[in-house]
């Protein structure tokens, strides 16, 4: 058993090391796990796989070296401790791996050496990062040294390109640092922005907004992203088009959700929702409807845009199910606007997409198609237009997700009912009536007894004879006297509705009686 290593003076602890020195341990070890990755017995496949990286790192290092300011460099302070601790954790693995001698076990083995394998691959991103930035070529790194007003575009690029390096390989401190520069960048030049945009990496810039980045980083980074996206069009598209969805999102759930609406934000996502990519439009669609649902003044904003009429016309030339789906969210939000309500309602067109979708859309689109047909002050020439979607309403309420669309549809059905048409419809499929009798089985537990006993009454309502024998026929009767004798709410009432004229008379005789 080998004695425990004793901690290494201070004197001569990586950090404490020039860069030179730094380099040339890293060198050292470099070449001895080159060597060793050749003589290993075990994880052979693993060794070749790292032997690639520390080939590709010996590449990357030559590079550095070759380099005239790299000396200068503070990010490599940080990065060579760092690779140097990892080499050094390699060649202890190879060793063991070399003689096939596990202390403990193979499994940890496998596990550590795919821990230094990601590690291995971080160090090579971060020095590949370094050495494209082309920072290494200048004097001196000049994250506190702003250009002045006069600095010509090659100095505001270089610094522009220094400090997102920082940004991104960099520690906290690097990153504090390089946000305050870029910040400060921003408000004292209104000309910078643009070539932030073009050296800088603002999808990077972004990902800092994930909830998981320190919390002064995350500040530092909302506000960028809000002068970037606040200062054009263009730069606003960048914003929306470099952004990964979540980022955005929480972009729009800080107070920038005020600042990207009353600087224009609106025009540019229905730019984009028209003219972008997909991914653009359906994170375009996305957005608008997060500001839709977040109150008076964004609805206000899009309606403003002429919006509505945008988004209704996309919806019939859209593909993608996802970004119909954003728009059909956006038309939901929009709908508790009168005005909307009243557009909605008699748009013969709009009425007919929403039964399309009930019909052929996945489960959200046919939910809110559900949701917005029971809302809608629909007319009856409009009602019997969709009539062909009632059966697909009835087997909706079989569905116990997502949530709410068995009430969704009941309340759709109800409101289609009202047309003496659609009730024979209903009637006539056979398919839907079973439907409607198996849900009334107080036996069925996947649905509440509500909701079909709500469909029942509204079928009945006309006092038709040929829907009360049809649902008799189907075995309706024998499930509302069950739910009555219950006392399950709306049993009785729907009861009495299938029974008709057969229970008045019933009841009649017995009074004369």
């Amino acid at each position: 058993m080998h004695p425990p290593q004793q901690p290494r003076p201070l004197s001569e602890q990586p950090e404490t090391q020039p860069p030179q020195t730094l380099l040339d341990l890293i060198t050292g070890v470099l070449s001895l796990l080159l060597l060793s990755s050749l003589t290993v017995r075990s994880f052979v496949g693993r060794w070749q796989v790292l032997r690639s990286k520390l080939c590709s790192l010996q590449s990357s290092l030559s590079s550095i070296s070759e380099s005239p300011h790299w000396n200068d460099n503070s990010l490599l302070h940080n990065l060579f401790p760092s690779l140097l601790s990892t080499l050094q954790r390699l060649k202890a693995l190879s060793d063991q791996c070399i003689l096939s001698s596990f202390t403990g076990g193979k499994l940890l083995m496998q596990s550590d050496l795919d821990m230094a394998s990601s590690s291995l691959s971080n160090h090579l991103h971060d020095l590949d990062l370094l050495l494209r930035s082309g920072v290494l070529h200048q004097s001196n790194a000049i994250v506190l040294s702003h250009p002045g007003p006069g600095s010509d575009k090659d100095d505001l690029g270089f610094f522009i390109r220094d400090l997102f390096t920082r940004l991104q390989i960099g520690g906290i401190e690097f990153k504090k640092k390089a946000l305050e520069s870029l910040l400060q960048l921003l408000n004292d030049n209104e000309k910078s922005t643009p070539l932030v945009a073009k050296e800088g990496n603002v999808g990077y810039l972004i990902s800092l907004l994930e909830v998981n980045s320190q919390p002064l980083i995350r500040e530092q980074a909302v506000l960028a992203v809000s002068v970037l996206a606040s200062s054009s069009e263009d730069l606003r598209k960048i914003v929306f088009e470099e952004g990964g969805l979540g980022p955005l999102l929480r972009i729009l759930e800080t107070n920038i959700r005020m600042a990207l609406g009353e600087e224009g934000a609106v025009p540019v996502l229905f730019q984009l929702l028209i003219s972008g990519t997909s991914t653009a439009q359906e994170k375009a669609a996305n957005c608008i409807s997060i500001l839709a649902s977040s109150g008076e003044y964004f609805r206000a904003l899009i309606i403003q845009e002429k919006g509505l009429p945008r988004l209704m016309h996309l919806l019939q030339d859209l593909s993608s199910s996802d970004t119909v789906e954003h728009l059909l969210r956006t038309i939901s939000s929009l709908s508790v606007l009168d005005s909307v309500s009243r557009i909605l309602s008699s748009s013969t067109a709009f009425i007919i997409q929403l039964g399309e979708f009930i019909k052929h859309g996945n489960l959200i689109l046919q939910q809110i198609s559900a949701c917005l047909l029971s809302k809608l002050s629909i007319s009856d020439g409009n009602k019997r237009a969709i009539s062909s979607c009632i059966s697909s309403l009835v087997k909706l309420m079989e569905s116990p997700k997502p949530v709410g669309l068995q009430e969704t549809a009941a309340q759709a059905l109800v409101s289609l009912l009202t047309v003496r048409s659609n009730r024979k419809e209903l009637v006539r499929d056979e398919k839907s009536v079973m439907r409607l009798v198996q849900m009334l089985d107080p036996k069925n537990e996947a649905v509440s007894k509500k909701f079909p006993l709500m469909v029942v009454t509204a079928v009945l309502g006309g006092g038709s004879g040929g829907c009360r024998k049809r649902l008799t026929a189907a075995g309706a009767n024998k499930h509302l006297q069950r739910l009555a004798e219950i006392e399950v709410a709306g049993a009785k009432k729907a009861l009495q509705r299938l029974a008709g004229n057969r229970l008045k008379s019933i009841f009649s005789r017995t009074w004369r009686e």
